[in-house]
Formats: C-alpha cells, sequence, structure tokens
C-alpha cells in the first residue's frame, strides 16, 4: 500500500484549502493498511527553506493525509505515505529523500533490484552516491535522477533548472533502470511513480502496469474565480485577498488508489474545471506555480 501526492501553486496561504477539499480523494482507506505498521513523510518548502517530516513507524489504523500537512504553509508539497517493500522501516528508508534543494518520492518496486542494485550504484558519480543513506530502491533511484541532472550541468544549480531538464532527467534515469533489468531477464517497463521537485517546478513520472487500475495517477487543476470559490466558500475564508482572482492556480497530482477511488482517462491533456483526470498509462507531468501543467505520453 502507498500514497504518493504533490501539491503545487501560488497562495501558500491557500494551500491547506486545496488539500481539504480533497481529502477524501487523498486519504488512504482503513482497508488498504493492513496490519503492518506504516510510514509517512511531508517534504516541503518555506522561507527559502526546505524542509521534511517524516514518521517511519505509525501504527495508526488510518491516516488523514490532509490532518497531516493541514498546518503546512507552503506553496509546494510533497507526501508520500508507504508500506515498506524494500528497506527496513526507519528514517533514512523514509520518503521524500532530498539532496539539497532537491525532493523525490516513489512508489512501486524495481524488479531485479538485488541484482541490478551495484550497477545503479557505479552509474552515481561518488560525489552523489555518498548522499546515500539508507537502502531501498527509491533512494537509489532518485540519485541515479540526481546523476542525470549533473550532466545536463543542472544539479548544482537546481533552482535554476527548467521543466524539460527535469523531466529528460527522470524519464532517462527509468530507462537505465529497464536496459538494466532486461539484461538480468526482467520485463522492462515496471510500474512506478515518481516526483521529484527543486522547489520551482514538479515533475510527476507514472507507469501503470496493464490492467493494474490501482496504480494509477490522477491530476486536478484548480484555477480562476469559480474554483477560489470552492476553496472560500465560508463567510470567514472571503476576507482573502487576490489582486487577480483569476490567476489563482494550483495543479495536484496523487497516485495510488483502491478501486473504488480510480478514475477513468477522459480526453484531452487537462482535466477539466473542477474535476480529476487519470493520466494516460504512460505519462510524464511538469507543473510550475503560473502556468498549465505539461503532460506528454512516454
Amino acid at each position: 500500500m502507498a500514497r504518493l501526492f504533490g501539491l503545487i501553486g501560488n497562495r501558500a496561504d491557500l494551500a491547506g484549502r486545496v488539500l481539504e477539499l480533497e481529502r477524501a480523494t487523498l486519504a488512504v482507506p482503513r482497508d488498504a493498511l493492513g496490519d503492518a505498521p506504516v510510514s509517512w513523510g511531508m517534504g516541503f518548502y518555506q522561507g527559502g527553506e526546505v524542509l521534511i517530516r517524516r514518521r517511519p513507524n505509525d501504527d495508526r489504523r488510518e491516516l488523514d493525509v490532509t490532518a497531516l500537512a493541514k498546518d503546512l504553509r507552503s506553496d509546494l508539497i510533497l507526501g508520500h505515505v508507504r508500506s515498506a517493500t524494500v528497506g527496513t522501516v526507519r528514517t533514512e528508508n523514509t520518503h521524500p529523500f532530498r539532496y539539497r534543494e532537491w525532493l523525490f518520492a516513489h512508489t512501486g518496486s524495481v524488479e531485479k533490484y538485488a541484482a541490478i542494485r551495484q550497477r545503479l550504484l557505479e552509474s552515481i558519480p561518488e560525489f552523489i552516491r555518498k548522499n546515500v543513506r539508507g537502502d531501498t530502491d527509491s533512494e537509489i533511484l532518485f540519485h541515479v535522477v540526481l546523476s542525470f541532472l549533473h550532466d545536463a550541468g543542472r544539479l548544482a544549480d537546481g533552482a535554476q533548472a527548467d521543466a524539460r531538464t527535469v523531466m529528460n532527467a527522470l524519464s532517462q534515469a527509468s530507462s537505465l533502470v529497464d536496459h538494466l533489468v532486461e539484461s538480468e531477464g526482467g520485463e522492462p517497463g515496471f510500474r512506478m511513480n515518481a516526483m521529484i521537485t527543486n522547489g520551482e517546478i514538479l515533475v510527476a513520472l507514472h507507469r501503470q502496469a496493464d490492467a493494474d487500475e490501482t496504480s494509477a495517477m490522477k491530476m486536478r487543476v484548480i484555477h480562476g474565480r469559480a474554483d477560489l470559490d470552492l476553496l472560500v466558500a465560508d463567510d470567514a475564508l472571503r476576507r482573502v485577498r487576490l489582486t487577480d482572482p483569476g490567476a489563482l492556480r494550483f495543479t495536484l497530482l496523487a497516485s495510488d488508489f483502491g478501486p473504488s477511488q480510480v478514475v477513468r482517462p477522459t480526453r484531452g491533456s487537462i482535466p477539466p474545471p473542477g474535476a480529476w483526470t487519470a493520466l494516460p498509462p504512460r505519462a510524464i507531468v511538469a507543473a510550475t506555480r503560473d502556468a498549465p501543467p505539461i503532460v506528454e505520453t512516454l
């Protein structure tokens, strides 16, 4: 069981309202938690700093993702809930992972991981590799992405990285893993959902296994006056001031749902106002604070 979500927008004071609006969609159903302890983490940007909250062992029977992030005042939040599949239950294995201003979280397991782990590590420059603290496939995948950002000259000045560079690095990392998995007799194109951010761009990669709708990734765009009314419907919050209410924008991405939460794909790359849409089974998305998200099919 896992839940992955990322939120980016242009009003830090309204991010909590966005999550509250989608509380039911983001919730991790009680019957999905099972008997094992669950780890969760939230990464966010506040006052020019990169901050992380992580709890490696939470034995509550139900996790309300919205409540976990309720007091965060940030316009970019990356959240993750996990039952361990690779790696022990400890803080170092709890998502999101951080390197300088970069945050990363991932769901899905890399096939043939034990066989290819060493080759993945060898593909990472030593100065990046020494940042690895845990023993999950997700953290290694993150550092492979970082190595491609380094190759593109955008690791040291990560905040300046453009959407295309980050999309390429994430895509190249997954392709490298595919190549190594196939070399060990495995099937390339393993199921995964991954998100990475530098505080300015949120990029998500979605690869859904055939007929496995529970690994779906959905997107919700909140934009303009009508959506503002949804966020500030009560009288107290109507005091929120916007110079241009039509400029309000948030992009919310979330993945790994139970069968009752699955949304069927619709035509077009951008969801209609007020609605979620499922991404294509193989897709990459780049979202910023002030522009419509870019959605491309892999």
